[in-house]
This record gives structure tokens, C-alpha cells and sequence, in this order.
């Protein structure tokens, strides 16, 4: 049930949970460390069943407190900055990734002293097939989803706002077996993980993008589940809008990543 407050702020009462992820995460990639070094994987697990025991237990308590009336107009504009804040980092990660492709395409470096970079022969990936079949696939699960959003907002259609979400979702996970089948492909005809700048800048562009694509799909996935439970209301629904703000940023990274590193890259012309 929702109380009444006289003030527009909320005042966080003590929590576990900012503890408890950070030393989750901690325990993660330490295990990490340990795994890549052929220790052992068990603390990694362990580390990340502890983060996402974490998150679910942090974000149910944040759901929990909208319904009572915690979330008040200033405080919904709080959430929107700082999930904003959070997306202009993501820009920043991938940012980077774009550096390092450019860069190591248009200026390579010697590989050792006295000697020339010499470019992988690659098998060319023609962009305009299964590249641009997912990009299609990725736009139309955006349009999707902003569909889901404006039936919410301007008219409170639950029905629709469900039957978006869903269609994104699908959408969403066809393009992330799409992106697994290419990867299989391209490894088969001789491509590789590392071992030069452009299997890495590559496969870390691409494949980081695929990860905030499973991200996403699972953000979205929450959404859906807290709309056919009667969630989300056209004043009050930042959990929904942060979803998609997300999903409309991968859809962004990706046509980036499909002028850049599928067509001036990797199409051979």
C-alpha cells in the first residue's frame, strides 16, 4: 500500500545488498583470474551466482518500493539521470573498441622491431546477408518496443504494451542465435578468437555488443513479466522506460558496428 510523504526525497533505509554485490563481484573476477589461469572456475561461479543473487534481491526491494509510493516525481527524474549516466559510460566502453579498430586499420603497428604488420588473409563477409538480416532484426525489435512504450504512455493499452515487449524480445533472441551461427561460420573458414588486432577488435566489438544484446533481452524479459502482473502505470514506469532507453542504445551500437567493421572492414572492397 502505498503512504504518504511530506517531502519529495527518499530516504534509503540500510541495506545489504551494496555489500554483498561488491564482494560478489569481487569474488567473480578474482575467480575469473584463477580460471583463465587453470586453477579453478569454482569461484568465478560462485562469485556470480552471488552478483545476480544480488541484483535480484536489490532490484526486487526497488520495485517494492514504487508501489509504496517511494518514487515520487523527483526521484523518478533521479533514476532517469542516473541510468543516463550509466548508458554514457556504455558509449564510453564501446568508444573505446572503436578506437582500437580504427586505429590498428588505418595505422598499424610493427608487430616486432624492423619488421611490418602484415593483415590476415580473411575469408571477406559480404555485410549486406546475415549482417544485415540481424541488423533488420535488431531495428524491427526497436520499433517493437517503442510501440510497447507509446501504447503504454498515450494509452494505457496493456494489451499492446505486452504484445510489443514480446515481439522484441523474439526478436532479440533470433538475433543473438543469428550472431552464435556467423561466429560458428567464420571460425570454421579460419577466422580466429586472437592472435592479431583484427580477430581481437573484432570479436571483442562484436561479441561485447552480443552480450549487452543477451542483457537487454533479459531486461526486457523482466519488463514483460512485471507488465502481465499488472506493473507499470503511463506516469510511473521508469523500470520500463530505463529497458528500452537500453535497448535503443544496443540498436545504436549496432549500426555503427555494421557500417564500420562489416562494411568498411570485413567486406573485402
Amino acid at each position: 500500500m502505498a503512504h504518504a510523504k511530506n517531502h519529495d526525497y527518499h530516504i534509503l533505509p540500510p541495506s545489504i545488498w551494496p555489500l554483498a554485490s561488491a564482494l560478489g563481484t569481487f569474488v567473480m573476477l578474482v575467480g575469473a583470474v584463477f580460471w583463465m589461469k587453470g586453477v579453478t572456475a569454482w569461484a568465478f561461479w560462485i562469485g556470480l551466482v552471488a552478483v545476480l543473487y544480488s541484483a535480484f534481491a536489490w532490484w526486487s526491494e526497488v520495485v517494492a518500493e514504487s508501489k509504496v509510493g517511494d518514487h515520487t516525481t523527483v526521484v523518478r527524474i533521479g533514476l532517469r539521470y542516473g541510468f543516463i549516466l550509466f548508458v554514457m559510460s556504455e558509449v564510453m566502453f564501446f568508444f573505446a573498441w572503436f578506437w582500437s579498430f580504427f586505429k590498428h586499420a588505418i595505422y598499424p603497428m610493427e608487430t616486432y622491431f624492423g619488421t611490418e604488420y602484415v593483415a590476415p588473409d580473411i575469408l571477406p563477409v559480404d555485410p549486406f546477408h546475415l549482417p544485415l538480416i540481424n541488423t533488420l532484426i535488431l531495428l524491427l525489435s526497436g520499433c517493437a518496443v517503442t510501440w510497447a512504450h507509446h501504447a503504454l504512455v498515450h494509452n494505457n493499452d496493456r494489451k499492446a504494451l505486452i504484445q510489443g515487449l514480446s515481439i522484441g524480445i523474439l526478436f532479440g533472441i533470433a538475433f543473438t542465435f543469428l550472431q552464435g551461427y556467423e561466429y560458428v561460420h567464420l571460425l570454421h573458414e579460419g577466422w580466429q578468437f586472437g592472435g592479431d588486432e583484427f580477430y581481437s577488435n573484432f570479436f571483442m566489438a562484436t561479441g561485447f555488443h552480443g552480450f549487452h544484446v543477451v542483457i537487454g533481452t533479459i531486461f526486457l524479459t523482466v519488463c514483460l513479466i512485471r507488465a502481465m502482473k499488472g506493473d507499470f502505470t503511463p506516469e510511473q514506469h521508469v523500470g520500463f522506460e530505463a529497458a528500452a532507453w537500453y535497448w535503443h542504445f544496443v540498436d545504436v551500437v549496432w549500426l555503427f558496428l555494421f557500417v564500420a567493421v562489416y562494411i568498411w572492414g570485413t567486406s573485402g572492397l
